[in-house]
């Protein structure tokens, strides 16, 4: 069970989720900065949204954390790379709000366009001005649409219907792709002279940190409208704040601001901008989805298994076909992590057969997470695993080949003269190893086995049957390994219970045995 500190409002659903898990649930919404410090203490799992403030101080107050999840996207409030330096995941919930933000996005485009918010409280405070508050139509108006992700996407569907023509800059996506939208890719300048219309869909980033600024404003297309609902600090609200008031700019509809929560910008007094206080994701869909996402992802993070949402583990995607060797991976790692040579400067990860023409990175960092997990004096997780690897002066080399002679596929470990070899079997998926050193074996991975090299004459097997049975260890399971040459010169045994140090050292006295390496992985 783990204690999982939450200092914002999520959907009490994704609380339940979470406690269902058999985790303890700590939620302290309105903390200050002192008080959370003292809080993260001792918590294993931190959700926030976007208040929180995960500084590095939070983060090294929090020595036990193993996971930073923000309940929404942005992660301008997360130190990801203090996070990422101490081992701590940080995830998030990236598609729980795309829908909201879209119609949000929609919602603000036809306010400003038609003034409606001014209008509304025009009439309300006793003014009849219909002549003041003319709009215009977006029927037949060019929308640049900055950014052509999920939201971006969803924003020009919809626009689309409204009869407007889209235009698109994201460097990202090909030429292809926004064909089969029906977006025409520019580059951003040419989006902002031709469009009538601007909507913003990126992440704040160093690069996107004042992408429209006053030199981009003023070559803008005259009558421009600009609409954010990404991020504040994207747009430069006092350039945008000049270009309206010349009249070079139309109007303006914002959702978020470079400081929030704000209550004061240059752009607050002008009667054509739109303003709403970051309500993109404020919708109770939304917020199901993001507190539903979020516990999930906190939990595989905490059970160790793959996180879909880290957003600081570089291991892409986990396809169907590569996501049931992961729990193999990892095993495989830590089983040779006892016969590995113990001075080690490479480790060779090799990859045969159908997983070969996948994504691979997550099955490296499980080998890297098994292997370290044992000899690490720190907890080992997808995020530090590479870390520790350059830490150690270990260099990690991933090959593969969709070519098989055995095996549907195979992961190999390879260092020095030592190598262990791994598949999945039958329709069930079970772990096999199927090499050790220089031989077949045909066992399935156990918490404790020996793996046993000797000389191939007899007798061997019952030498060492006889010292562990004496022992009172049960062989839960064994194999005789064969050499390419034909000779059965290792065993590799599970046992039931973890084979004591002077049983080991029996075995290792015993005639015709070189060597015993003894796996205990509790």
């Amino acid at each position: 069970m783990a204690r999982i500190l939450v200092t914002e409002k999520i959907a009490e659903r994704g609380l339940d989720k979470l406690r269902a898990a058999g985790h303890d649930v700590d939620v302290r919404v309105g903390l200050d900065p002192d008080e959370l410090l003292q809080a993260v203490q001792g918590a294993h799992g931190l959700i926030i949204r976007s208040a929180t403030q995960v500084t590095a101080e939070v983060l090294e107050a929090g020595t036990e954390l193993a996971v930073v999840g923000r309940a929404g996207i942005g992660l301008d409030n997360v130190d990801v790379e203090t996070a990422t330096a101490r081992g701590v995941m940080v995830v998030n919930a990236p598609q729980s709000n795309i829908l909201s933000a879209a119609e949000h996005t929609m919602a603000l485009l036809l306010a400003q366009a038609r003034n409606i918010p001014q209008a509304d409280a025009a009439l309300k405070a006793g003014r009849w001005e219909r002549s003041r508050w003319e709009g215009v139509e977006l029927s037949d108006k060019t929308l640049g649409i900055i950014g052509l992700g999920r939201i971006g996407k969803l924003v020009g569907q919809r626009a689309l219907a409204f009869g407007m023509r889209l235009m698109a800059y994201d460097p990202f996506v090909s030429p292809d792709r926004a064909r089969q939208l029906s977006v025409e890719l520019v580059d951003l300048d040419t989006l902002l002279a031709q469009a009538d219309f601007v909507t913003i869909h990126v992440a704040k980033t160093p690069e996107t940190l004042g992408l429209v600024n006053a030199e981009r404003l003023a070559a803008a297309k005259p009558g421009i409208r600009i609409v954010n609902v990404a991020r504040g600090g994207i747009v430069d609200e006092h350039a945008l704040a000049d270009a309206i008031r010349s009249g070079h700019v139309a109007g303006a509809a914002l959702d978020v601001f470079a400081k929030e929560p704000t209550t004061e910008s240059p752009l607050f007094g002008l009667a054509s901008v739109v303003a709403t206080p970051h309500l993109g994701a404020s919708t109770a869909e939304a917020q199901d989805k993001a507190g539903d996402t979020i516990a999930e992802m906190v939990v595989l993070a905490l059970a160790g298994e793959f996180v879909p949402f880290a957003v600081n583990v570089s291991a892409g995607e986990a396809s169907e076909t590569v996501r049931p060797f992961l729990a193999l991976a990892e095993r495989l790692g830590a089983l040779f992590s006892f016969l590995a040579p113990d001075t080690l400067d490479l480790l060779e990860i090799d990859y045969q057969g159908q997983i070969a023409d996948y994504d691979t990175r997550i099955l490296t960092l499980s080998v890297l997470k098994g292997f370290f997990g044992r000899i690490a004096d720190q907890p080992v997780s997808y995020v530090n695993a590479p870390q520790i690897a350059t830490e150690r002066g270990i260099q990690v080399r991933e090959s593969s080949t969709t070519s098989v002679r055995d095996f549907v596929n195979l992961i190999t470990l390879r260092a020095g003269d030592r190598l262990l070899a791994g598949t999945l079997v039958g329709l069930r998926g079970e772990p096999r190893l199927v090499k050790v050193d220089d031989h077949s074996v045909d066992v399935p991975p156990a918490r404790y086995m020996l793996v046993v090299h000797n000389e191939d004459k007899p007798g061997v097997i019952g030498t060492v049957g006889s010292i562990l049975g004496a022992a009172g260890v049960n062989i839960a399971d064994m194999d005789v390994g064969q050499a390419p040459s034909g000779e059965s010169a290792m065993m590799v045994l599970s046992t039931g219970q973890a084979v004591p140090p002077e049983v080991q050292e029996q075995l290792r006295a015993a005639p015709m045995i070189r060597s015993v390496h003894a796996i205990d992985l509790d």
